[in-house]
C-alpha cells in the first residue's frame, strides 16, 4: 500500500470561526448525503426518498453556512438538524399539499380500483423497476413505498397480487397497520410480488408517469430546428441510406428505436415510401446531370466492365455488371448497370458494350479512347477493336494475375500433390475423434484456440479456391500441434494399428512434405498480394509490362528459395503473359514520360532497349493504326525522333517527382497527371505522336471499380422481373457507385467489417496469450 503523502495541518488558531463552521457545516451536508443514499437503496428511512439535503453558501464570503432538506414533492426548505421530525410533520401530517393529494392514504378510492399517483422526486431513474418496494396495508388499502420506486399509492392488494399464491407462506402477510399522522405505520413488510414477473416494475413506472403526465401536463420540448435545418438533416440522412447502397434497408428508418431517436434530436420521422420514392429520383436526377456533365467537358474517355467473369449473387442465380467511365483527369464516374442471369454470348457482350458507348458520346464515338473489361469467352473485345481503329480494348491485369494461380493448379504437378496431401491430412484428423482430441490438446497448447482443418467439400486441385488456400494455411499454422501429436502415446497406440495413420505419420515426419506445402501456400500469397495492390492502385496501362517483370524476378527468388525447377514456372507465366498481352502496353510504356531513363547526355530517352524484337514492332503498328491513312507515315518519324531525343531533364525529372503517401507510407508520383499533361503543353512539336500519346497513357489496365454491397444483390435478384424495383435498384446503384468513386472507395461495406472484427480477434489474441495458462501435455 503505498504511503500517505504528510500534509502541514494549519494551527487553529490560523483559522477565523467563519471557516471552521463551514467545516463543520459541509461535513453535516456530506453525512446526510451518505444516509440519503444508502436510504435510497433501501437501506435507510422511507422519507429520505422525498428529501434532499442541500448545501447553503453565504453571499458575501462564498462559504457553506447552513444545510436544509428541500421537499421533492413542493420544493419547500426546512432545517437539516432533525429529518425525522421534518418528514412525520410535513409529510405525514399533510403539511405538504402535494403530498397529500396524491399519496394521502385515507383519501376515498373505491375497492374495485387502483389509484397510482407519480410523485417521484428529481433524483429518480429508470432504475426504479428493479428497486424494492414495501405494502403494507390496513382494511384492505395500503401503502406503497420505496427506495427507488418513488411513489405512493391507496390500492386493494387483490387488484394487484393473486392472495392465493401465498396460501400457507408465513413470510407474507398484510397485518393492520397503526394510522399516524394520516399514513399507515407498516408493521410487517414484504416485496411486493407482481403477477407478470420482475417485468411488471417497469410497466408500472410507464403507468405511473402517464398517470402524473394527466394529473400535471408538462410538456417537455426537445430541441427547437428551423424548417431549413429540418430539410438540411433530412436531405443528409437520405444522402447516407442511397450512399450505402443497401447496408441501410428503408424498412429500418421504422424501426421504433430509430424514430425515437430522431424525436430526441427533434427531427420528424422518415417515411420509408418518401425516401425510395420521390427523394430518390430527385438525388438520382441530380447525380446524373452532375456526371452527365463531367463527361461532356472531357475530349475522350475509357469504358470500363465488370463483373462478366465474377458471379455476384450468393443465390448463384445472377451477375452484375458494371460500367465505369474513366477520363483523362484521373476521375471514374459510374454509368449503368446490367443485371444477367446464365452465360453470356460473346456477341450479346459486343452489344452492350458498344450500346454503352453510343449512349455516353453518341454519334462522336471518337471519343472513346477504348475499353477494359474482365474477360470472358469469345472475341468481343477484339471485334470492337478491329471495327473500330482508334480504340484500344484491354484486358483486365487484375483478372489475369488472378487466373495465373488456377494456371499453375492445373500445369505445377506440384500443386496437385500438395493439394492431395493436404487434404488426406486434414481429413483423417478431423474424422477420427480420439486423434481429433489429441490435435486439440496441443493446438490449445501451442495457438490458444481450437478448431477443425477446413477441408473444401470438391475440386480439391484448384489451389486458387478459397477452401484449398485456406486448408494449407490452416496446417501451416497448425505444424507444431501436429508434431507434438506424434509424441502422444494415444496417438502412437492408434497409429501401430492403422496402416493410414502410418502413412500420415510418415508424411508429417517428412521434410519435403512442409517444403512443398509452404512452397505452395508461399507462391499463391505472394500472386495475390500482387494482385490485391492492383486491384487497390488500379494502375494504367504503361505499368503492365514493369508488373509482370517484377511478377517474374520475384518468382525466380521463389524458386531458388524452395528449389524448385524454373522452366517449367516460366513456362506458365509466359503462356498467361501472352493471353493478357496487348500492344499497348508497350506503346504505353515507352510514350509515358514516367519510364524515360537518363542518357549519358543528360537527356531522359524512352526505355525501347527494355522491349523485345516484337513487342517494338507492336508499338509502331499501334500507332500507325490509331492515326489516319494520311497521318501514318508523320507518327513513325514522331516516334523516331521521340526515341532519340527523349525530353529535357528539368520537365522528366517534374514528371517523375515523388512524395511519401500518408496513407500506406510508400514513395508515389506527386502528380500522376504530369505524363499526359507534358504531352499536351510542352512537347507540342509532336503533333500526330502527341495525339496519340495523351490517349494511351491515360488508360486504365484494370476494369476494378464500384463494388456494390451483398444486400442490395439479393434484393435485386430478387425483383428481378419487377419493373419498379429494378428501377430503384438500378438508381441506389447508381447515386452510391457515384459517391465512392467520388471517395476512392473500391471496397464494400461487408468487407470492411470483416477487416475490422478480424483485427479485433488478432488484438484479443494477442491480449489473451498473457493470460492464457497453456495446459500440460
Amino acid at each position: 500500500m503505498a504511503a500517505t503523502p504528510s500534509t502541514t495541518t494549519p494551527p487553529v488558531d490560523s483559522i477565523s470561526p467563519e471557516e471552521l463552521t463551514a467545516k463543520a457545516v459541509n461535513k453535516r451536508y456530506e453525512g446526510l448525503v451518505m444516509v440519503r443514499t444508502k436510504a435510497i437503496k433501501g437501506k435507510g428511512a422511507w422519507y429520505w426518498a422525498h428529501l434532499e439535503p442541500l448545501l447553503v453558501h453565504d453571499t458575501d464570503t462564498g462559504l457553506p453556512k447552513a444545510v436544509k432538506l428541500r421537499c421533492s414533492f413542493c420544493d419547500a426548505v426546512f432545517s437539516a438538524s432533525n429529518p425525522s421530525r421534518t418528514a412525520s410533520e410535513h409529510l405525514k401530517r399533510g403539511t405538504c399539499p402535494n403530498f397529500n393529494s396524491l399519496a394521502n392514504p385515507t383519501s376515498s378510492v373505491s375497492p374495485s380500483q387502483t389509484t397510482v399517483a407519480a410523485a417521484t422526486s428529481t433524483q429518480r431513474s429508470r432504475k426504479r423497476s428493479s428497486s424494492s418496494v414495501t405494502v403494507t396495508a390496513t382494511g384492505g388499502r395500503g401503502v406503497l413505498v420505496g427506495s427507488g420506486l418513488d411513489c405512493s399509492y391507496q390500492a386493494t392488494p387483490l387488484s394487484i397480487v393473486d392472495p392465493s399464491r401465498f396460501c400457507g407462506d408465513s413470510a407474507y402477510s398484510l397485518s393492520p397497520g397503526t394510522v399516524s399522522g394520516g399514513s399507515l405505520l407498516p408493521q410487517h413488510q414484504q416485496q411486493l410480488v407482481l403477477s407478470g414477473g420482475k417485468e411488471d416494475s417497469s410497466a408500472l413506472a410507464m403507468f405511473e408517469d402517464s398517470v402524473k403526465k394527466l394529473k400535471s401536463p408538462k410538456t417537455s420540448p426537445g430541441p427547437t430546428l428551423s424548417k431549413s435545418q429540418i430539410e438540411c438533416a433530412v436531405n443528409s440522412l437520405a444522402d447516407w441510406v442511397y450512399e450505402c447502397c443497401g447496408s441501410v434497408s428503408f424498412s429500418s428508418l421504422e424501426h421504433p428505436k430509430f424514430r425515437d431517436f430522431l424525436n430526441q434530436v427533434g427531427l420528424p420521422p422518415v417515411s420509408r415510401t418518401v425516401l425510395a420514392g420521390g427523394r430518390l429520383d430527385a438525388k438520382y436526377k441530380e447525380v446524373k446531370a452532375e456526371s452527365e456533365a463531367r463527361i461532356r467537358d472531357a475530349l475522350f474517355f475509357q469504358v470500363a466492365s465488370d463483373g462478366w467473369k465474377v458471379k455476384r449473387f450468393a443465390s448463384g442465380g445472377g451477375s452484375l455488371v458494371n460500367f465505369t467511365v474513366n477520363l483523362p483527369n484521373g476521375t471514374s464516374l459510374y454509368r449503368r448497370a446490367i443485371f444477367l442471369n446464365g452465360s453470356v454470348p460473346s456477341k450479346f457482350a459486343e452489344e452492350v458494350l458498344w450500346e454503352t458507348v453510343t449512349g455516353i458520346c453518341g454519334n462522336s464515338v471518337q471519343q472513346c479512347a477504348g475499353i477494359v473489361a474482365d474477360k470472358f469467352k469469345g472475341k468481343a473485345l477484339r471485334n470492337l477493336e478491329n471495327r473500330h481503329h482508334w480504340m484500344v480494348n484491354l484486358p483486365c491485369l487484375f483478372q489475369g494475375f488472378n487466373c495465373l494461380i488456377k494456371d499453375f493448379s492445373k500445369e505445377l504437378p506440384l500443386f496437385k500433390t500438395v493439394a492431395e496431401n493436404a487434404f488426406n491430412l486434414a481429413s483423417f484428423i478431423n474424422k477420427t475423434s480420439q486423434i481429433r482430441s489429441c490435435f486439440h490438446k496441443h493446438l490449445l497448447q501451442e495457438c490458444g484456440s481450437v478448431g477443425l482443418l477446413r477441408v473444401p467439400l470438391h475440386d480439391i486441385e484448384n489451389v486458387n479456391a478459397g477452401p484449398v488456400y485456406t486448408m494449407i494455411e490452416d496446417i501451416l499454422n497448425s505444424a507444431r500441434a501436429l508434431q507434438l501429436l506424434l509424441l502422444d502415446e494415444t496417438f502412437k497406440m492408434l497409429s501401430m494399428e492403422d496402416p493410414f495413420a502410418r502413412k500420415i505419420v510418415e508424411m508429417i515426419r517428412d521434410a519435403g512434405f512442409w517444403n512443398e506445402l509452404e512452397a505452395v501456400h508461399s507462391l499463391v500469397k505472394l500472386i495475390k498480394e500482387m494482385a490485391q495492390v492492383i486491384e487497390t492502385e488500379r494502375p494504367l496501362v504503361g505499368q503492365c509490362l514493369p508488373l509482370w517483370d517484377d511478377l517474374r524476378t520475384k518468382v525466380k527468388d521463389w524458386c531458388s528459395k524452395f528449389h524448385i525447377a524454373e522452366g517449367p514456372v516460366e513456362k506458365v507465366i509466359e503462356r498467361r503473359f501472352k493471353k493478357n498481352y496487348h500492344p499497348a502496353w508497350a506503346a504505353a510504356y515507352v510514350l509515358d514520360p514516367l519510364y524515360l531513363i537518363k542518357d549519358r547526355s543528360g537527356r531522359y530517352l524512352p526505355p525501347f532497349k527494355c522491349l523485345t524484337l516484337e513487342q517494338e514492332k507492336d508499338v509502331d503498328k499501334l500507332i500507325t493504326r490509331l492515326v489516319s491513312r494520311e497521318e501514318a507515315h508523320i507518327a513513325l518519324m514522331e516516334l523516331m525522333k521521340w526515341r532519340t531525343e527523349g525530353l529535357d531533364e528539368v520537365y522528366a525529372r517534374a514528371v517523375q517527382m515523388k512524395e511519401t503517401d500518408p496513407v500506406s507510407g510508400k514513395m508515389k508520383i506527386a502528380n500522376p497527371q504530369s505524363s499526359r499533361l507534358v504531352w499536351e503543353t510542352y512537347l507540342t512539336e509532336f503533333k500526330t505522336l502527341g495525339k496519340v500519346a495523351v490517349r494511351l497513357v491515360f488508360l486504365h489496365a484494370t476494369s476494378c471499380g464500384f463494388k456494390c454491397n451483398w444486400s442490395l444483390l439479393k434484393w435485386a435478384d430478387a425483383y428481378e422481373h419487377s419493373r419498379v424495383g429494378m428501377d430503384r435498384a438500378q438508381k441506389l446503384i447508381f447515386i452510391a457507385a457515384h459517391s465512392k468513386l467520388e471517395r476512392r472507395d473500391f471496397s464494400r461495406d461487408e468487407e470492411k467489417d470483416a477487416e475490422l472484427f478480424a483485427l479485433a480477434n488478432v488484438e484479443d489474441d494477442v491480449l489473451n496469450e498473457a493470460h492464457v495458462e497453456t495446459p500440460s501435455v
